[in-house]
């Protein structure tokens, strides 16, 4: 970590966009195993999936999604779905907290009609000593910049978190 928080790279904003509203649901291709939307899976159900953010902004940034392509947290879940989809959401979070020992763990649903679209929920641990000006929206924005971290930094953090939620049950 530097000073000010994690040191990020530029990140293409426009491309990025592109992307997302113009193609294949990320979640469903990641799923259906396209390469193009590969990401280190973190946990997995029946019924979930979380797997590493593959343009992280904060170390061990993951995402929580439901496997079945659901757009609305509110009105397309009932209260049962919604409550196993929390509690993964807080399994992951709680193991996210072990392996990285955050300040503060956010949890956002993002995503729109517009893009990205899938439900899904980000779970982000923010390291301690970031000042305050670099936490919260600033910590969480692309705009901002996002982490480099190679594809074995990425495998040992995916494989640290599996451990931690298998200790966890």
């Amino acid at each position: 970590m530097v000073m000010g928080g994690p040191e990020r790279v530029g990140f293409d904003l426009e491309a990025y966009e592109e992307k997302v509203r113009t193609g294949p649901c990320f979640v469903c291709a990641f799923l259906a195993g396209d390469p193009d939307y590969r990401h280190e899976t973190v946990f997995e159900d029946a019924d979930h999936i979380a797997f590493l953010d593959r343009w992280p902004t904060l170390p061990g940034k993951v995402l929580v999604a439901p496997k079945a392509h659901v757009e609305h947290v509110v009105r397309e879940l009932d209260e049962d779905a919604y409550l196993r989809l929390m509690g993964v959401v807080r399994r992951v979070a709680l193991a996210v907290e072990e392996v990285l020992a955050p300040e503060r763990t956010y949890l956002l649903s993002l995503g729109s009609q517009q893009g990205n679209a899938h439900l899904h929920w980000h779970i982000a641990g923010l390291p301690p000593g970031v000042p305050y000006e670099r936490q919260q929206y600033h910590a969480l924005m692309t705009e901002h910049g996002v982490l480099a971290r190679s594809p074995e930094e990425s495998a040992g953090l995916a494989a640290r978190l599996r451990e931690a939620l298998a200790r966890e049950g």
